[in-house]
């Protein structure tokens, strides 16, 4: 609530319905993911599942007292990563009216290899501002592209400054941190992104491993 002479307290415009799709807006959802609730999230019978579930309602209700401290879900594709990410960052808008964004690890790359300016050998501050700046950030598809050694050292420093500003960080990852045996040619996410960063991801990120059959794929099936 908010006092404004002459008219007494109202309700702070902060606080209104309309300030909240502004945020919504400003998030860079994709259409795609409108949807995504956490209620919405199908965990089925998987125990995997339903632990990453109760990870994000617990950053969302203790987003408060957490100390930025994030979460990196890391599992195949279409197991709802994504959609957790996104629901958690939904609800974060929508309960404490944060100023979130939203990222695909790629496209974030392709705006800062755009903005990169070879003379001065700095980024436009448009582009990593925002993502510095954000209340709260997810980074969808981390490793999906493997970066040049220098926008892995612009990554370290975005994720760098979030870490020392305890910015709320959520990552997703088809990228696991192990191989199922020594044979095994998969590549894992220190591959992707490298030591270094991968190292500060545990710092300030609880890894969430997810299992589980493609959604899309079952529910295409069940269609057929």
């Amino acid at each position: 609530m908010e006092v404004v002479p002459g008219e007494g307290a109202r309700r702070c415009r902060c606080q209104s319905p309309d300030h909240r799709q502004r945020l919504s807006q400003a998030a860079r959802i994709p259409a795609r993911y409108q949807h995504c609730t956490l209620q919405g999230y199908d965990a089925g019978d998987s125990d995997s599942k339903w632990v990453a579930k109760i990870e994000a309602d617990r950053v969302i209700n203790d987003y408060l007292v957490i100390d930025g401290r994030g979460l990196i879900f890391v599992g195949p594709v279409g197991v709802g990563k994504t959609h957790l990410a996104v629901a958690l960052l939904r609800e974060l808008i929508e309960r404490y009216q944060v100023r979130g964004l939203f990222y695909q690890f790629g496209a974030l790359l392709r705006r800062i290899q755009d903005s990169y300016n070879p003379v001065s050998q700095t980024s436009e501050l448009k582009v990593l501002g925002p993502v510095l700046e954000a209340d709260v950030l997810v980074l969808d598809e981390l490793g999906a592209s493997k970066p040049t050694d220098w926008v892995r050292d612009t990554m370290m420093q975005i994720i760098n400054a979030r870490y020392n500003e305890k910015r709320l960080t959520i990552f997703t990852t088809n990228y696991s941190d192990k191989r199922k045996n020594e044979k095994d040619p998969t590549e894992l996410l220190e591959d992707r992104i490298g030591v270094a960063l991968r190292s500060r991801l545990y710092e300030m990120c609880k890894t969430v491993e997810i299992e589980g059959d493609d959604y899309r794929k079952r529910s295409l099936a069940q269609t057929v």
